[in-house]
């Protein structure tokens, strides 16, 4: 007896890299950057990018995709700091993928816009397995998680072009150790910049910052 196997999972990623690669080239052909942030729930995303926008607006114009699976209040806070923002509620889905993106994008639109950020699903499992079409990878981790997280999700990491380690006024009260959270982070992936700051009082925000500027820059 003959049984056809389609590995649909495959199908799925090739179908996705694809979607993905028509992302940034049209990205690049309007020399606009577009940035995945991902984290857990609680890292401080959203509280991040209302900082990032206020210092970069009206310079750089921004647009935030939210996505989570219900709910419309991040979005609802991004608009009020000044960014443009397109809430997509993922119906269950616990990651972003390129077509998903695509939507997002075709709803907020990118004549106005010079930045935009994909604020992934919070978990630190799912958004790393699927490219976004965007050009750079940013995992934010707060200080309360914990330094061994690179050693029990290591995917995202290695996916990461940057990490911002958030909630460094907590240091005093948590026992996170910056040289084992390094070295963990760059034995899954060497190349991977590392920022620390906090996004409620500002610390370290001038380093994040200028990261963006130059590579708004770049694409420019």
């Amino acid at each position: 007896m003959n049984i056809k196997i389609v590995d649909v999972k495959e199908n799925i990623f090739k179908e996705n890299e694809v979607n993905a690669d028509k992302i940034r080239d049209q990205f690049n052909a309007n020399h606009k950057l577009m940035i995945n942030i991902m984290s857990s729930p609680g890292s401080g995303k959203t509280t991040t990018l209302v900082r990032t926008i206020s210092l970069l607006q009206p310079s750089i114009k921004i647009g935030v995709l939210e996505c989570d699976i219900d709910a419309s209040v991040d979005a609802y806070t991004i608009a009020s700091a000044g960014g443009k923002a397109v809430q997509l509620h993922t119906g269950g889905m616990c990651h972003m993928d390129a077509q998903m993106t695509k939507q997002g994008l075709d709803a907020l639109g990118l004549d106005d816009v010079d930045l935009v950020f994909i604020e992934n699903v919070g978990n630190l499992v799912c958004p790393a397995e699927f490219d976004t079409g965007s050009k750079f990878n940013v995992t934010i981790l707060s200080v309360p998680e914990g330094d061994d997280k690179p050693a029990k999700y290591p995917l995202i990491f290695e996916e990461s072009d940057l990490i911002l380690v958030n909630k460094i006024d907590a240091l005093p009260v948590f026992d996170f150790n910056k040289t084992k959270f390094e070295n963990r982070v760059h034995a899954l992936n060497s190349k991977a910049d590392i920022i620390y700051l906090s996004s409620k009082s500002g610390e370290g925000f001038n380093v994040w910052i200028d990261w963006l500027k130059n590579k708004v820059k770049e694409v420019k």
